[in-house]
């Protein structure tokens, strides 16, 4: 099952994760600059994941990706994939997990360093 990991980039501003139950991020979502609204929307996410939009492009490179988008709102952008059949298994991870997924927090100071 995939996990939804919140963490604090070093701008100071919050991102979220999804991540497979192997470890690999599927997509990251966009800058936030309150932790709580992170938890929002990860929340609104696993309720709404029937009404999200992927939008699937290819990079200059060759690479397959997928931009996530809630309510006309792009949310998130996928890692880069090698093929379409790996870009459709991130999807289909996404559709079948999200909703039951748990969140972490590694936003917050390690208070024993």
């Amino acid at each position: 099952m995939g996990t939804f990991v919140i963490a604090q980039r070093l701008s100071d501003s919050y991102k979220y994760e999804f991540v497979s139950r192997k470890g690999k991020t599927i997509f990251t979502s966009n800058d936030f600059e309150l932790r709580f609204e992170c938890e929002e929307e990860i929340e609104y996410l696993k309720m709404s994941i029937d009404k999200c939009v992927f939008m699937r492009f290819r990079s200059s490179s060759g690479k397959f990706f997928f931009r996530l988008v809630l309510d006309d709102r792009e949310i998130a952008v996928s890692r880069k994939y090698t093929t379409q059949l790996l870009l459709q298994k991130g999807i289909d991870e996404i559709v079948k997990y999200a909703c039951k997924s748990e969140i972490l927090d590694f936003s917050v100071p390690n208070i024993f360093s």
